[in-house]
Protein backbone atom coordinates (compact mmCIF):
# COMPACT_ATOMS: atom_id res chain seq x y z
CA UNK A 1 0.00 0.00 0.00
CA UNK A 2 1.57 3.40 -1.03
CA UNK A 3 1.41 5.94 1.86
CA UNK A 4 -0.73 8.25 0.14
CA UNK A 5 -3.43 5.06 0.14
CA UNK A 6 -2.18 4.60 3.87
CA UNK A 7 -3.17 8.40 4.35
CA UNK A 8 -6.68 7.75 2.74
CA UNK A 9 -7.34 4.62 4.76
CA UNK A 10 -6.25 6.96 8.23
CA UNK A 11 -9.09 8.94 6.99
CA UNK A 12 -11.55 6.83 5.90
CA UNK A 13 -11.48 5.35 9.60
CA UNK A 14 -12.45 9.25 10.64
CA UNK A 15 -14.85 9.78 7.78
CA UNK A 16 -16.41 6.50 8.84
CA UNK A 17 -16.80 7.92 12.45
CA UNK A 18 -18.68 10.82 11.12
CA UNK A 19 -16.32 13.59 11.20
CA UNK A 20 -16.52 15.44 8.12
CA UNK A 21 -20.07 14.60 6.77
CA UNK A 22 -21.15 18.09 8.28
CA UNK A 23 -18.62 20.09 6.25
CA UNK A 24 -20.01 18.55 2.96
CA UNK A 25 -23.34 20.59 1.50
CA UNK A 26 -26.80 20.23 2.01
CA UNK A 27 -30.25 22.47 1.75
CA UNK A 28 -29.36 25.50 4.23
CA UNK A 29 -30.04 26.21 7.54
CA UNK A 30 -30.99 21.80 7.78
CA UNK A 31 -29.06 19.95 10.56
CA UNK A 32 -26.45 17.64 10.12
CA UNK A 33 -28.14 14.63 8.68
CA UNK A 34 -27.92 11.75 11.92
CA UNK A 35 -28.30 8.23 12.75
CA UNK A 36 -31.44 8.08 12.46
CA UNK A 37 -32.10 9.70 8.75
CA UNK A 38 -31.84 12.69 6.83
CA UNK A 39 -32.65 16.25 8.11
CA UNK A 40 -36.20 17.72 7.57
CA UNK A 41 -36.16 19.70 4.66
CA UNK A 42 -38.26 22.65 5.80
CA UNK A 43 -36.53 25.09 8.37
CA UNK A 44 -36.89 28.69 9.28
CA UNK A 45 -33.95 29.41 7.04
CA UNK A 46 -35.42 27.58 3.91
CA UNK A 47 -38.86 28.73 4.18
CA UNK A 48 -37.36 32.59 4.32
CA UNK A 49 -35.62 32.07 1.19
CA UNK A 50 -38.63 30.27 -0.44
CA UNK A 51 -40.57 33.74 0.41
CA UNK A 52 -37.66 36.15 -0.57
CA UNK A 53 -37.49 37.71 -4.20
CA UNK A 54 -37.13 35.00 -7.19
CA UNK A 55 -33.76 36.48 -8.41
CA UNK A 56 -32.40 35.72 -4.40
CA UNK A 57 -33.75 32.71 -4.71
CA UNK A 58 -31.97 32.03 -7.63
CA UNK A 59 -28.55 33.41 -6.30
CA UNK A 60 -28.60 30.87 -3.55
CA UNK A 61 -29.63 27.82 -5.88
CA UNK A 62 -26.49 28.95 -8.02
CA UNK A 63 -24.49 29.44 -4.40
CA UNK A 64 -25.55 25.63 -3.90
CA UNK A 65 -24.33 24.13 -6.98
CA UNK A 66 -21.53 25.89 -7.27
CA UNK A 67 -20.66 24.55 -3.65
CA UNK A 68 -21.61 21.33 -4.51
CA UNK A 69 -19.55 21.27 -7.55
CA UNK A 70 -16.68 22.57 -5.49
CA UNK A 71 -16.47 26.04 -6.64
CA UNK A 72 -16.07 28.13 -3.55
CA UNK A 73 -15.30 31.41 -5.14
CA UNK A 74 -18.80 31.37 -7.46
CA UNK A 75 -20.46 30.07 -4.36
CA UNK A 76 -18.88 32.82 -2.22
CA UNK A 77 -19.50 35.21 -4.56
CA UNK A 78 -23.51 34.13 -4.78
CA UNK A 79 -24.21 33.84 -0.82
CA UNK A 80 -22.84 37.34 -0.29
CA UNK A 81 -25.53 38.23 -3.20
CA UNK A 82 -28.29 36.70 -1.16
CA UNK A 83 -26.83 38.60 2.04
CA UNK A 84 -26.95 41.99 -0.07
CA UNK A 85 -30.19 41.80 -0.52
CA UNK A 86 -31.45 39.77 2.94
CA UNK A 87 -29.05 40.58 5.47
CA UNK A 88 -30.94 38.37 7.84
CA UNK A 89 -30.18 35.04 5.97
CA UNK A 90 -28.76 32.67 8.89
CA UNK A 91 -28.33 29.90 5.52
CA UNK A 92 -26.29 32.33 3.68
CA UNK A 93 -24.21 32.90 6.55
CA UNK A 94 -24.15 28.91 7.69
CA UNK A 95 -23.20 27.86 3.49
CA UNK A 96 -20.21 31.26 4.16
CA UNK A 97 -19.10 29.46 6.82
CA UNK A 98 -19.06 26.19 5.20
CA UNK A 99 -17.26 27.52 2.34
CA UNK A 100 -14.01 28.94 4.92
CA UNK A 101 -14.08 25.31 6.58
CA UNK A 102 -13.78 24.02 2.77
CA UNK A 103 -11.06 26.88 2.39
CA UNK A 104 -9.45 25.69 6.12
CA UNK A 105 -10.07 29.45 6.88
CA UNK A 106 -11.00 28.45 10.88
CA UNK A 107 -11.39 32.40 11.87
CA UNK A 108 -13.61 33.56 9.14
CA UNK A 109 -15.76 30.49 9.28
CA UNK A 110 -16.45 30.97 13.03
CA UNK A 111 -17.54 34.34 12.13
CA UNK A 112 -20.00 33.94 9.53
CA UNK A 113 -20.91 30.37 11.49
CA UNK A 114 -21.30 32.79 14.57
CA UNK A 115 -23.77 35.16 12.59
CA UNK A 116 -25.69 32.39 11.70
CA UNK A 117 -26.17 30.89 14.86
CA UNK A 118 -27.21 34.46 16.15
CA UNK A 119 -29.93 34.70 13.58
CA UNK A 120 -30.91 30.49 13.98
CA UNK A 121 -30.01 29.24 17.41
CA UNK A 122 -32.63 26.73 16.92
CA UNK A 123 -30.48 24.79 13.73
CA UNK A 124 -28.62 22.37 15.35
CA UNK A 125 -26.54 21.91 12.02
CA UNK A 126 -25.11 25.26 12.48
CA UNK A 127 -23.58 24.48 16.31
CA UNK A 128 -22.45 21.02 14.81
CA UNK A 129 -19.84 23.07 12.27
CA UNK A 130 -19.08 25.77 14.62
CA UNK A 131 -17.78 22.30 16.94
CA UNK A 132 -16.07 20.59 14.01
CA UNK A 133 -14.29 24.17 13.35
CA UNK A 134 -12.48 24.40 17.01
CA UNK A 135 -12.02 20.33 16.66
CA UNK A 136 -9.98 21.17 13.72
CA UNK A 137 -8.20 23.95 15.24
CA UNK A 138 -7.25 21.65 18.00
CA UNK A 139 -9.65 23.43 20.58
CA UNK A 140 -11.41 20.39 21.90
CA UNK A 141 -12.39 21.89 25.03
CA UNK A 142 -13.97 24.45 23.15
CA UNK A 143 -16.10 22.17 21.00
CA UNK A 144 -17.51 20.63 23.72
CA UNK A 145 -20.63 22.64 24.37
CA UNK A 146 -21.20 23.09 20.72
CA UNK A 147 -21.61 19.36 20.23
CA UNK A 148 -23.03 18.42 24.04
CA UNK A 149 -25.77 21.18 22.82
CA UNK A 150 -26.34 19.16 19.45
CA UNK A 151 -26.46 15.77 21.18
CA UNK A 152 -29.04 17.18 23.73
CA UNK A 153 -31.66 18.42 20.76
CA UNK A 154 -30.47 15.25 18.51
CA UNK A 155 -29.85 12.17 21.42
CA UNK A 156 -29.88 9.96 18.41
CA UNK A 157 -27.14 11.73 16.15
CA UNK A 158 -24.27 9.39 16.04
CA UNK A 159 -22.05 12.08 14.48
CA UNK A 160 -22.23 14.16 17.15
CA UNK A 161 -22.10 12.35 19.98
CA UNK A 162 -18.71 10.84 18.38
CA UNK A 163 -17.30 13.82 17.95
CA UNK A 164 -18.57 14.54 21.99
CA UNK A 165 -16.46 11.41 22.87
CA UNK A 166 -13.25 11.85 21.18
CA UNK A 167 -13.40 15.97 22.30
CA UNK A 168 -13.59 14.65 25.73
CA UNK A 169 -11.10 11.87 24.95
CA UNK A 170 -8.40 14.76 23.77
CA UNK A 171 -9.41 16.57 27.16
CA UNK A 172 -8.63 14.28 29.50
CA UNK A 173 -12.57 14.01 30.65
CA UNK A 174 -12.30 10.22 30.43
CA UNK A 175 -15.87 9.44 32.67
CA UNK A 176 -17.85 12.10 30.36
CA UNK A 177 -16.40 9.93 27.08
CA UNK A 178 -17.58 6.52 28.75
CA UNK A 179 -21.16 8.54 29.26
CA UNK A 180 -21.07 9.83 25.67
CA UNK A 181 -19.29 7.03 23.58
CA UNK A 182 -20.59 4.25 25.26
CA UNK A 183 -24.10 4.83 23.90
CA UNK A 184 -23.00 3.83 20.45
CA UNK A 185 -21.94 0.63 20.97
CA UNK A 186 -24.52 -1.08 18.18
CA UNK A 187 -23.68 0.93 15.61
CA UNK A 188 -19.75 1.09 16.05
CA UNK A 189 -18.88 -2.08 17.91
CA UNK A 190 -17.15 -2.97 14.46
CA UNK A 191 -15.18 0.63 14.07
CA UNK A 192 -11.47 0.47 14.81
CA UNK A 193 -10.94 3.68 16.46
CA UNK A 194 -13.79 3.67 18.20
CA UNK A 195 -13.42 0.58 20.44
CA UNK A 196 -9.92 1.73 20.43
CA UNK A 197 -11.03 5.40 22.10
CA UNK A 198 -13.55 3.18 23.66
CA UNK A 199 -10.90 1.09 25.43
CA UNK A 200 -8.75 4.17 27.04
CA UNK A 201 -10.93 6.23 28.51
CA UNK A 202 -12.79 3.61 30.01
CA UNK A 203 -9.31 2.54 31.63
CA UNK A 204 -8.43 6.26 31.78
CA UNK A 205 -12.09 6.04 33.72
CA UNK A 206 -11.24 3.04 35.81
CA UNK A 207 -13.71 1.02 34.41
CA UNK A 208 -11.55 -1.99 33.44
CA UNK A 209 -14.05 -4.17 32.57
CA UNK A 210 -15.46 -2.25 29.73
CA UNK A 211 -11.74 -1.61 28.72
CA UNK A 212 -11.43 -4.90 28.04
CA UNK A 213 -14.41 -5.96 26.56
CA UNK A 214 -13.82 -2.88 24.56
CA UNK A 215 -9.77 -4.27 23.72
CA UNK A 216 -11.53 -8.08 23.52
CA UNK A 217 -13.61 -6.83 20.99
CA UNK A 218 -10.98 -4.65 18.64
CA UNK A 219 -9.41 -8.15 18.48
CA UNK A 220 -12.11 -9.85 17.62
CA UNK A 221 -13.18 -7.60 14.44
CA UNK A 222 -9.51 -6.35 13.78
CA UNK A 223 -8.98 -9.53 10.86
CA UNK A 224 -5.26 -9.54 10.54
CA UNK A 225 -4.60 -6.18 9.09
CA UNK A 226 -1.60 -3.69 9.54
CA UNK A 227 -3.97 -0.75 10.78
CA UNK A 228 -5.48 -3.54 12.99
CA UNK A 229 -2.00 -4.47 14.65
CA UNK A 230 -1.17 -0.82 14.88
CA UNK A 231 -4.17 0.06 16.90
CA UNK A 232 -4.23 -3.13 19.06
CA UNK A 233 -0.38 -2.11 19.94
CA UNK A 234 -1.19 1.43 20.65
CA UNK A 235 -3.75 0.28 23.48
CA UNK A 236 -1.12 -2.00 24.68
CA UNK A 237 1.15 1.14 25.01
CA UNK A 238 -1.41 2.74 26.55
CA UNK A 239 -1.89 0.27 29.39
CA UNK A 240 1.86 0.49 29.97
CA UNK A 241 1.97 -3.16 28.21
CA UNK A 242 5.00 -2.23 26.07
CA UNK A 243 6.43 -5.95 25.33
CA UNK A 244 2.48 -6.66 24.06
CA UNK A 245 2.78 -3.61 22.47
CA UNK A 246 5.75 -4.06 20.29
CA UNK A 247 4.92 -7.24 18.82
CA UNK A 248 2.04 -5.96 17.43
CA UNK A 249 3.82 -2.65 16.24
CA UNK A 250 6.49 -4.91 14.46
CA UNK A 251 4.01 -7.12 12.70
CA UNK A 252 2.00 -3.80 11.68
CA UNK A 253 5.43 -2.23 10.32
CA UNK A 254 6.16 -5.61 8.74
CA UNK A 255 2.89 -5.81 7.03
CA UNK A 256 3.21 -1.95 5.66
CA UNK A 257 6.79 -0.22 6.62
CA UNK A 258 5.11 3.14 5.05
CA UNK A 259 2.27 2.78 7.53
CA UNK A 260 1.34 6.05 9.28
CA UNK A 261 2.23 6.40 13.13
CA UNK A 262 3.72 2.73 13.57
CA UNK A 263 7.14 3.51 13.37
CA UNK A 264 5.65 6.78 15.96
CA UNK A 265 4.24 4.44 18.37
CA UNK A 266 7.27 1.83 17.96
CA UNK A 267 9.22 4.68 19.36
CA UNK A 268 7.51 5.42 22.32
CA UNK A 269 7.94 1.44 22.96
CA UNK A 270 11.20 0.90 22.31
CA UNK A 271 12.00 3.96 24.71
CA UNK A 272 9.93 2.57 27.67
CA UNK A 273 11.47 -0.49 27.19
CA UNK A 274 15.06 1.27 27.45
CA UNK A 275 16.21 0.76 24.13
CA UNK A 276 16.59 4.68 23.37
CA UNK A 277 18.72 3.77 20.17
CA UNK A 278 16.33 1.46 18.21
CA UNK A 279 13.54 4.56 19.73
CA UNK A 280 15.14 7.28 18.48
CA UNK A 281 15.69 5.43 14.62
CA UNK A 282 11.81 4.50 14.92
CA UNK A 283 10.81 8.56 15.43
CA UNK A 284 13.26 9.10 12.57
CA UNK A 285 11.68 6.88 10.17
CA UNK A 286 8.58 7.96 11.33
CA UNK A 287 9.48 11.83 10.08
CA UNK A 288 11.18 10.73 6.72
CA UNK A 289 7.13 9.30 5.92
CA UNK A 290 5.13 11.71 7.38
CA UNK A 291 7.34 14.74 7.51
CA UNK A 292 4.34 17.37 8.50
CA UNK A 293 3.11 15.89 11.68
CA UNK A 294 4.24 18.15 14.52
CA UNK A 295 3.29 15.70 17.43
CA UNK A 296 6.56 13.44 15.86
CA UNK A 297 8.88 16.34 16.13
CA UNK A 298 7.58 17.10 19.49
CA UNK A 299 7.96 13.89 20.98
CA UNK A 300 11.71 13.08 19.39
CA UNK A 301 12.50 16.67 20.90
CA UNK A 302 11.46 15.53 24.35
CA UNK A 303 13.58 12.36 23.29
CA UNK A 304 16.20 14.46 23.01
CA UNK A 305 16.03 16.91 26.08
CA UNK A 306 16.23 14.08 28.67
CA UNK A 307 19.14 12.84 26.79
CA UNK A 308 20.45 16.43 27.29
CA UNK A 309 20.95 17.11 23.24
CA UNK A 310 19.81 20.49 23.94
CA UNK A 311 20.21 21.79 20.41
CA UNK A 312 18.89 18.19 18.63
CA UNK A 313 16.10 19.48 20.95
CA UNK A 314 15.55 22.67 20.62
CA UNK A 315 15.07 22.13 16.30
CA UNK A 316 12.81 19.40 17.22
CA UNK A 317 10.94 21.44 19.18
CA UNK A 318 11.11 24.64 16.59
CA UNK A 319 9.99 22.14 14.15
CA UNK A 320 6.74 21.34 15.46
CA UNK A 321 5.72 24.62 16.38
CA UNK A 322 6.12 25.34 12.94
CA UNK A 323 3.53 22.91 11.49
CA UNK A 324 1.40 23.43 14.80
CA UNK A 325 1.67 26.79 17.26
CA UNK A 326 -0.56 25.35 19.54
CA UNK A 327 1.89 22.61 20.32
CA UNK A 328 2.36 23.53 24.39
CA UNK A 329 4.71 21.25 25.31
CA UNK A 330 7.24 22.39 22.48
CA UNK A 331 6.76 25.57 23.80
CA UNK A 332 7.36 24.20 27.59
CA UNK A 333 10.77 22.31 25.93
CA UNK A 334 12.02 25.77 24.42
CA UNK A 335 11.79 27.72 27.81
CA UNK A 336 13.57 24.93 29.56
CA UNK A 337 16.35 24.87 27.34
CA UNK A 338 16.37 28.68 26.81
CA UNK A 339 16.30 28.61 31.25
CA UNK A 340 19.59 26.51 31.20
CA UNK A 341 21.21 28.80 28.20
CA UNK A 342 20.29 31.68 30.92
CA UNK A 343 18.07 33.05 27.76
CA UNK A 344 15.53 33.98 30.86
CA UNK A 345 13.43 36.48 29.09
CA UNK A 346 12.94 34.42 26.03
CA UNK A 347 12.48 31.39 28.24
CA UNK A 348 10.07 33.15 30.12
CA UNK A 349 7.64 34.63 26.76
CA UNK A 350 7.54 31.14 26.17
CA UNK A 351 6.42 29.02 29.01
CA UNK A 352 4.05 32.26 29.30
CA UNK A 353 2.75 31.42 25.90
CA UNK A 354 2.55 27.58 27.08
CA UNK A 355 0.55 28.52 29.61
CA UNK A 356 -2.34 30.65 27.55
CA UNK A 357 -2.41 27.66 25.07
CA UNK A 358 -2.48 25.05 28.73
CA UNK A 359 -4.02 27.17 31.51
CA UNK A 360 -4.52 23.72 33.74
CA UNK A 361 -0.78 21.77 32.41
CA UNK A 362 0.45 22.77 36.46
CA UNK A 363 3.99 21.77 35.38
CA UNK A 364 4.08 25.00 33.75
CA UNK A 365 3.95 26.81 36.88
CA UNK A 366 7.21 25.03 38.30
CA UNK A 367 9.27 26.07 34.93
CA UNK A 368 8.01 29.72 35.03
CA UNK A 369 8.99 29.98 39.17
CA UNK A 370 12.54 28.76 38.18
CA UNK A 371 12.54 30.92 35.79
CA UNK A 372 11.34 34.01 38.00
CA UNK A 373 13.80 33.32 40.31
CA UNK A 374 16.40 33.81 38.02
CA UNK A 375 15.01 36.87 37.01
CA UNK A 376 15.03 37.76 40.91
CA UNK A 377 11.32 38.07 41.08
CA UNK A 378 10.96 36.31 44.09
CA UNK A 379 7.58 37.01 45.27
CA UNK A 380 6.03 35.75 42.04
CA UNK A 381 8.47 33.04 41.70
CA UNK A 382 7.15 31.64 45.08
CA UNK A 383 3.58 32.02 44.20
CA UNK A 384 4.10 29.88 40.96
CA UNK A 385 6.28 27.17 43.14
CA UNK A 386 3.56 26.88 45.64
CA UNK A 387 0.98 26.06 42.52
CA UNK A 388 3.23 23.95 41.16
CA UNK A 389 4.07 21.95 44.77
CA UNK A 390 0.28 21.68 45.38
CA UNK A 391 0.05 19.62 41.78
CA UNK A 392 2.45 17.43 42.90
CA UNK A 393 0.42 16.53 45.81
CA UNK A 394 -2.61 15.82 43.64
CA UNK A 395 -2.16 11.93 42.54
CA UNK A 396 -4.51 13.30 39.30
CA UNK A 397 -2.47 15.81 37.99
CA UNK A 398 0.65 13.45 38.56
CA UNK A 399 -0.91 11.07 35.93
CA UNK A 400 -2.42 13.45 33.83
CA UNK A 401 1.28 15.61 33.16
CA UNK A 402 3.07 11.88 32.78
CA UNK A 403 5.17 12.19 29.84
CA UNK A 404 4.09 9.71 27.05
CA UNK A 405 7.97 8.81 26.75
CA UNK A 406 7.57 7.37 30.41
CA UNK A 407 4.24 6.23 31.48
CA UNK A 408 1.78 8.84 30.01
CA UNK A 409 -1.05 8.52 27.65
CA UNK A 410 0.07 7.94 24.22
CA UNK A 411 -0.73 10.98 22.01
CA UNK A 412 -2.81 10.13 18.79
CA UNK A 413 -1.76 12.59 16.13
CA UNK A 414 -3.84 9.98 13.60
CA UNK A 415 -7.61 10.94 15.18
CA UNK A 416 -6.18 14.88 14.59
CA UNK A 417 -5.74 14.02 10.63
CA UNK A 418 -7.86 15.82 9.04
CA UNK A 419 -10.03 13.08 5.84
CA UNK A 420 -7.47 13.83 2.85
Amino acid sequence: MSRQASRDLVGAWIMAAGLFASVTSRVPGEPAASASGPAKPQTASTQRIEKSKPDVQARFAQGQKALQDGDLDAAEAAFRQVLAADPGSAAAYANLGVVAMRRKEWDRALTFLGKAAKLAPQLSGIRLNIGLVKYRRGDYSGAIPDFASVVQDQPDSAQARYLLGLCDFFAERFEDAVTTLEPLWRQKANDFMYLYVLSVVADGAAQRELSEKALAQLVQVGGDSAEFHLMLGKAYLNRQESDKAILELQQAAGMNPSLPFVHFNLGIAYVRTGDSTRGEKEFLEDIRIEPDVPDTYELLGEFYSRAAKDSEAEKCFYEALRRDPKMWVSLSGLAKIHLRQEKHQQALGEVDAALRLAPSAQRLHFVRGQILKKLARNEEAEKELTVAAQARNAAVEKDREANALGNGRVPNPELKQQPQ
